[in-house]
């Protein structure tokens, strides 16, 4: 699409496959069929918010997406919106919206919005939410108000900041969350209202051009003993992200594997709990936050360990080693 028209802003949409393109196939279940054009066809309302430019690099469910997948769309994003181009909206599975979210707040510079959005509820389906979730996600695309915000998720007419959202049912449109700060706004007839800003975090520079970095992730549980951890290094992993229990601990049987590895490539300590930072000055007892620390790992902050594995990785793969990578890290985990 060239031009446009006059009075009504331009926006790119990028169609990545998921529930919301998914219809009936050979057999009884759902597959992605739909373009990104066919989505825009299917909701007329969206003529009356923008002119939308629709692209369709993949046609995946969400748990098939890659890094390499999301550098690619990071870079058309930014050569589209470096244009005369209001905004972009991304759509995808929900399955993986949180990540690819937070790989775009870390890619994509500038200041238009990008919104990636989905569907609980395939097209055939009674009370489909994918062509209400497409028109929200375009009023805030294009409202000046969601500028500088970074990537956002808008789904169930809530907005939310890349960095705090969740998915948070398997079943419920109003799957997506920011336990740790709540949602930024939602839209309400019509009209993006735009209630917190949040402050976002650098974009990593070369990130969108970078190499995968394979970082595993592993949960730690009540009596686990970390032999798990012996073989990473050997199996091409280049970094890890352990999920502690509570604020930072681990069993005291997993230090020495985990002191082990911090000694061979990155080691960030996060927490299998849904919302907080982990502590970093608190508990002193053998597998405590300060023990780790002192051990070598690094402070994953209010991330997450879905999260924080890809910064991680995005980090090793843009080149960032040893004091320079630990401070981009901190820089990306503290919750602005």
């Amino acid at each position: 699409m060239s031009g446009g028209t006059v009075g009504r802003p331009r926006l790119v949409l990028v169609s990545l496959g998921g529930t919301i393109t998914m219809t009936a196939g050979a057999g009884p279940c759902i597959v992605p069929t739909l373009t990104g054009a066919d989505l825009v066809a299917a909701v007329p309302a969206l003529a009356e918010v923008a002119d939308i430019e629709a692209v369709s690099p993949f046609r995946l469910p969400g748990p098939s997406l890659t890094l390499a997948h999301l550098r690619q769309v990071a870079r058309l994003l930014n050569e589209r919106l470096a244009g005369d181009v209001a905004g972009a909206i991304v759509v995808q599975g929900t399955d993986t919206i949180e990540e690819t979210a937070f790989v775009l707040d870390c890619l994509v510079g500038g200041d238009k919005p990008v919104v990636v959005t989905g569907a609980m509820r395939g097209p055939e389906a009674p009370g489909a939410d994918g062509p209400a979730n497409l028109l929200a996600s375009a009023i805030v695309a294009a409202a000046p108000a969601a500028r500088g915000l970074g990537t956002l998720v808008v789904l169930n007419d809530t907005i939310h900041a890349a960095r705090f959202v969740q998915k948070a049912s398997t079943f419920l449109p109003s799957t997506f969350a920011s336990l740790a700060a709540g949602p930024l706004g939602c839209v309400i007839e019509g009209e993006a209202r735009i209630g917190m800003r949040v402050t976002r975090s650098a974009v990593i520079a070369g990130g969108a051009d970078g190499v995968d970095q394979p970082v595993a992730l592993l949960t730690a549980a009540l009596g686990d003993d970390g032999r798990m951890l012996a073989g990473l290094a050997d199996l091409g992993y280049r970094g890890l992200v352990i999920e502690a229990m509570g604020v930072g601990h681990v069993p005291a049987a997993m230090v020495p594997a985990l002191a082990g590895l911090a000694e061979v490539f990155p080691v960030v300590l996060s927490s299998r709990v849904a919302s907080g930072p982990v502590f970093t000055r608190t508990y002193g007892f053998p597998g405590s936050e300060t023990d780790l620390l002192s051990r070598g790992l690094l402070p994953g902050g209010a991330l997450g360990g879905l999260k924080s594995r890809l910064l991680l990785s995005l980090l090793l793969g843009a080149g960032l080693q040893g004091p320079q990578l630990r401070e981009a890290f901190r820089q990306n985990s503290v919750p602005n």
